[in-house]
């Protein structure tokens, strides 16, 4: 299963729209996005032909995001326990670095994806891997913004720049 993976939007309706087009093209099925969407018209952007799922970020403050998303797919709140055909991911936004290293130290996923940092990451604790698509460009972090795309069948991993 091809998914495609994405955080912290903030609103850029561009770049939401970017994300989305790109993963209509590589042919995803499922989208997972990090947390930062921020509000209810950037959530719309993501009603498209593939699965959603998103989780709050920090900047997700508007109340009316939650029944947005519930339209076209599934707001999970803080955090999610998702199983992509036998792949087992764990979804956090990553405001609390210790719920992140407690995630990926359980041993309970294969991948645990994040978000906040803006950066894009990718990097093996024991049987899981950490992801971070990366996020809206801010001093510090990333330059551009970046999304990723993952195989489950083949755990290939790839970060393209929106």
């Amino acid at each position: 299963m091809k998914l495609g993976i994405c955080s912290d939007t903030h609103d850029n309706l561009d770049l939401a729209e970017g994300a989305v087009e790109l993963f209509e093209d590589e042919g995803v099925e499922a989208v997972v996005h990090c947390g930062d969407i921020v509000a209810p018209f950037t959530a719309n952007v993501f009603d498209a032909d593939f699965e959603f799922h998103a989780v709050r970020g920090n900047n997700d403050g508007e109340w009316n995001l939650q029944n947005a998303v519930s339209t076209f797919g599934t707001y999970h709140g803080e955090a999610a326990d998702l199983s992509f055909e036998g792949t087992e991911v764990a979804v956090y936004h990553g405001t609390n670095e210790t719920l992140v290293e407690g995630l990926l130290e359980s041993g309970a996923y294969d991948y645990v994806f994040r978000g906040h940092t803006h950066e894009r990451h990718r990097e093996e604790w024991g049987d899981t891997v950490h992801v971070n698509p990366g996020g809206l460009p801010i001093p510090g972090a990333d330059d551009a913004y970046y999304v990723a795309t993952l195989d489950t069948d083949t755990d290939e991993l790839a970060f393209h720049e929106v």
